[in-house]
């Protein structure tokens, strides 16, 4: 369809397709890794205001997000078989409008933080250069997948600042919590299209850790598992904590076997299972914090 007789709510829908509307897992994603530190930090009750101020936010930023990354892959994305019927790629929106639409929906989560502390405010001109730069990183280095858990796992440190007026140990090991879990989901990702990738000259960690990703996948979730069990052990949370930790661990070996022989597909399914992780652990929390009350 041509750009020039489009109507506003064909334009519309194409803006939606854009930001990815219509596949929310990236914003599930996201999501998990604010919400533990919304119900950590404020013991269960988080405040009404910072919870619809970082809900908000998630939406708006992986949004954002995902305009500023295919105008960053508007010279690829056309060549990539899991890509190459999105908007920008198929010419249906310009690049100044993707533009456009990151800065829009970037200014509207700014304005949201402001309604937050001076502390959180500062933390989240960190969080715009992160969402910002991360679509280039993969020109350049073969960790792009690290960029993007430090952009994920960026609001964490923010709602801790935003609930509690500060940043304290627990907010930075949740922080790299993550990191590692968004570089084990992103490399399962990342799979999915290595072969394109690898014709292209596009980087990742799928590439880099090649025939060992599956072991470093496994190691990551691992780890991540371990940080989740020494934060129960430390602030000595309750039973139904550390059952949703071991239900997340099965969703973590239930991708491995997912990914055993590589399938694109299954890859894919392996990342998507991901959701299902962060869920666990979410449920974990908030039944602890409903069992001691």
């Amino acid at each position: 369809m041509s750009q020039a007789v489009m109507t506003l709510s064909q334009r519309l829908v194409q803006y939606g397709l854009l930001v990815r509307l219509n596949k929310p897992i990236g914003i599930l994603l996201l999501l998990w890794p604010t919400l533990w530190a919304l119900w950590l930090s404020s013991e269960g009750q988080p405040d009404p205001l910072v919870l619809f101020v970082f809900i908000s936010g998630v939406v708006l930023m992986r949004s954002a997000g995902c305009a500023i990354n295919d105008f960053a892959d508007r010279d690829f994305d056309a060549h990539v078989k899991r890509t190459q019927l999105r908007p920008l790629a198929q010419g249906r929106i310009s690049h100044k409008e993707a533009v456009m639409v990151f800065v829009v929906l970037s200014l509207i989560a700014f304005v949201l933080v402001c309604l937050m502390n001076a502390l959180t405010i500062a933390l989240s001109f960190g969080g715009a250069v992160l969402a910002a730069s991360y679509p280039f990183m993969k020109r350049y280095t073969h960790l792009p997948q690290m960029v993007l858990g430090v952009a994920f796992g960026w609001g964490v440190p923010m709602v801790y600042a935003a609930q509690t007026g500060s940043v304290p140990i627990i907010a930075w090991i949740l922080f790299a919590l993550t990191v590692l879990w968004t570089v084990a989901y992103d490399t399962q990702y990342a799979m999915v299209d290595r072969d394109d990738d690898v014709k292209i000259g596009i980087k990742s960690t799928a590439i880099l850790f090649d025939r060992y990703d599956r072991l470093i996948i496994g190691l990551l979730h691992f780890s991540v598992i371990l940080g989740f069990l020494l934060i129960g052990w430390r602030y000595q949370l309750s039973m139904p904590y550390f059952i949703g930790v071991i239900v997340a661990t099965g969703f973590a070996i239930y991708q491995q076997f997912l990914i055993r022989h590589r399938q694109p597909s299954s890859c894919f399914k392996a990342f998507l299972n991901n959701n299902w992780f962060g869920l666990a652990i979410f449920a974990g929390i908030v039944s602890h914090y409903l069992w001691i009350a």
